[in-house]
């Protein structure tokens, strides 16, 4: 098929893992990666459009993409430094899709990089790391709600448990069998980590290993281990070259080194955990994936790999759940190996995720569906990439009248006191090993709340049993909800 003159293809892509603890700064590892992906394609970074980075967290430039365009010798017109998220390099990518649709841009880099794992190293030496144009900036978050605030409800490996509980009860399976799944699915994960030379952790896992409570493999948030939860703090680096399908022809480029993006979307949950009703399924995954394969023009059956985002066990369920996947598919779930093993380098992974799709697909033809999750569980992007040049449709850019239509929204309560029922909960553990602190979400007669359990005689009961359905008493002191029963 002949390719759209204006369609967005992918023309070069490279990534990097560094293992010792000894990375680059950020910096040079966008310009390097960046150069890499432009090799055989001679000066073509002079001429780029557009430059955009996602979001450091390792360290705080004060102009990062002006300096990037200074050491790569480049003027972009179009420059932007992205906000965080699991969706972000996708959104960037669909946002210069659209972009060169409209005549805006020919010629475009994407770049991530972290060396957390390299910071952490120093850190713990006491050392500082002589990196340059350190400026502090404010971290790019938005507060949560109230309620969340004052219950300290910050972190994911607290929050993705929930949905997971909510699944297993909506099943009606037992917690054993439930942690087996869970187990099983990311253990797959491993065996293809095993296999990719970027990996961070290449090291096939049974599902015993995985899911195995042990001293190297402690709870996190219940019900999940160390090693189902996306590792961060790695050593990562990645860039892709974007350009028009006529621009590639201008450069010589190859029909076989071209990756083309045929379908795409981005839909939206509620930002906060407990609003919506049934916590056992995402809306905005099933939404973005229906419209990403409908704007390709293309089914399940044609997909040919998968990368489902994999923070947690529940992003890769229910986003299975989303679209229809059996867990145990044939085709796999991901390209790289998953961010607990492949790593989760803050908010790029999915630069990795394109990357080794291009270099799949160019050596074996055929259609990737790539899906990306960001906060908690609350933002969706879906992208289908092919080694041909569909025919695709540009699917609407808002979404959410479709995510509202399929889903109720509870009200979330700043404090609660009096009887709730438990519609999710977790157990965080802390480095020891030792369960700290319980966090339920309650079904109440005005509305969702939430609550701590911090008795450990309940906590332990937590998690020999299904709480779902429990009824609790809750007691509030103005500000935090307490549940016991």
């Amino acid at each position: 098929m002949t390719a759209d003159p204006r369609g967005l293809c992918v023309i070069g892509a490279a990534q990097h893992t560094v293992r010792d603890g000894a990375a680059p700064e950020p910096l040079a590892s966008w310009a390097q990666r960046a150069r890499e992906a432009a090799a055989g394609l001679g000066d073509v970074l002079s001429q780029l459009d557009s430059i955009q980075v996602v979001y450091c967290q390792t360290w705080p430039y004060d102009d990062p993409v002006a300096r990037l365009a200074t050491e790569l010798g480049a003027a972009p017109r179009h420059r932007h430094y992205s906000g965080i998220g699991g969706t972000t390099p996708q959104d960037l990518v669909n946002r210069t899709a659209a972009a060169m649709r409209r005549g805006e841009l020919d010629l475009a880099l994407i770049c991530s990089a972290e060396a957390l794992a390299t910071m952490r190293a120093a850190k713990k030496r006491g050392e500082k790391l002589p990196w340059s144009h350190r400026k502090s900036t404010p971290f790019p978050w938005d507060p949560p709600h109230e309620s969340e605030l004052a219950h300290e409800v910050v972190q994911a490996w607290e929050t993705f448990p929930l949905w997971d509980t909510a699944r297993r009860a909506r099943l009606g399976r037992s917690l054993d069998e439930d942690a087996a799944e869970a187990a099983t699915v990311m253990a797959a994960m491993s065996v293809v980590a095993a296999g990719n030379p970027h990996a961070w952790r290449p090291r096939a896992l049974d599902a015993a290993t995985v899911g195995t409570p042990t001293a190297d493999n402690r709870y996190v948030g219940w019900p999940y281990t160390k090693h189902e939860v996306a590792v961060m703090d790695v050593d990562m680096s990645a860039a892709l070259l974007l350009a028009t399908a006529e621009r590639a022809d201008a450069l010589g480029v190859p029909e076989d080194r071209r990756l083309y993006l045929t379908g795409w979307a981005h839909a939206q949950d509620p930002d906060s955990i407990a609003e919506r009703t049934d916590m056992s399924r995402s809306v905005g995954m099933a939404v973005a994936g229906r419209h990403a394969l409908a704007a390709a023009g293309v089914g399940l059956d044609d997909i040919d790999a998968f990368d489902l985002y994999s923070c947690f066990p529940s992003s890769v369920r229910l986003g299975c759940d989303a679209i229809g996947l059996a867990l145990d598919d044939r085709r796999g779930l991901t390209v790289t190996g998953g961010l607990p093993y492949a790593g989760g380098p803050a908010s790029g992974y999915l630069t990795h995720v394109i990357a080794s799709t291009f270099d799949r697909l160019c050596t074996a033809p055929g259609r990737a569906l790539v899906t990306g999750v960001g906060m908690h569980l609350a933002e969706h992007v879906a992208a289908v990439w092919s080694s041909t040049p569909d025919s695709a449709a540009v699917p609407p850019e808002d979404l959410q009248a479709d995510v509202d239509a399929a889903q109720s929204r509870e009200p979330l309560l700043t404090t609660w006191s009096g009887p709730g029922t438990v519609r999710a909960y977790t157990v965080a553990h802390g480095r020891d090993g030792a369960p700290v602190q319980g966090l339920v979400v309650l079904d109440t007669a005005d509305g969702r709340a939430l609550a701590r359990v911090r008795e450990g005689e309940l906590l332990a009961d937590a998690e020999a049993r299904e709480l779902v359905g429990q009824r609790v008493d809750v007691t509030t002191d103005g500000r935090r909800n307490e549940a016991r029963w």
